[in-house]
């Protein structure tokens, strides 16, 4: 095999509940499909990862890694099990006081832009884009690859920065389109 490698991945408070509800379903490919060994520390309040004997790269432990981290961002695991499948997937994260210096109510409707009603918003630019959005209080992550990331990025940013959502919709169906004929 490969010589012993470790990496951790810290779990912040409000996902612990559902990584216990999920241990199985990110346990399984780890260990079946990649071949690590992997444990949960309670105190340290970590997953813990270590390449075994039947490991047959070291690269798959940072893959691992990736994995478990859109996990603990908030992606659904079906979601973040992409990223174990397909190498040219990326998650991004950005603040949204980062695109524009928001406080109190200002943000709260701009991350509601973002959403829409009844997250449709929020669905329409996933559709578009071909990516995977989540919002979690000011922070947007972004799980797709490069160039679709880009678009729903872009799109996001004009949400915050307060372009009324069918501007958003038909300028980003444009650019999604062109993006699916280039490939």
């Amino acid at each position: 095999g490969v010589a012993s490698e470790y990496r951790l991945v810290q779990v912040p408070p409000h996902r612990m509940t559902p990584l216990k509800q999920n241990w199985m379903a990110l346990y399984t490919p780890i260990v079946e499909q990649l071949k690590l060994d992997i444990r949960m520390n309670p105190r340290r309040r970590c997953v813990e990862l270590r390449t075994s004997n039947h490991t047959a790269e070291a690269e798959v432990l940072q893959k691992a890694a990736d994995f478990l981290k859109a996990f603990m961002l908030g992606f659904d695991v079906p979601d973040a099990l992409a990223l174990l499948r397909l190498d040219d997937l990326f998650v991004e994260s950005f603040d949204v006081t980062d695109v524009k210096l928001l406080a109190g109510d200002h943000l709260g409707r701009a991350v509601g832009r973002i959403a829409g009603k009844d997250g449709k918003t929020k669905f329409a630019i996933e559709n578009a884009t071909r990516t995977r959005i989540v919002l979690a209080d000011q922070k947007v992550h972004i799980l797709g690859s490069v160039a679709h990331i880009r678009v729903a990025r872009d799109a996001i940013c004009a949400l915050i920065l307060g372009s009324p959502p069918g501007k958003v919709y038909n300028s980003m169906r444009t650019t999604a389109s062109r993006l699916l004929q280039r490939f």
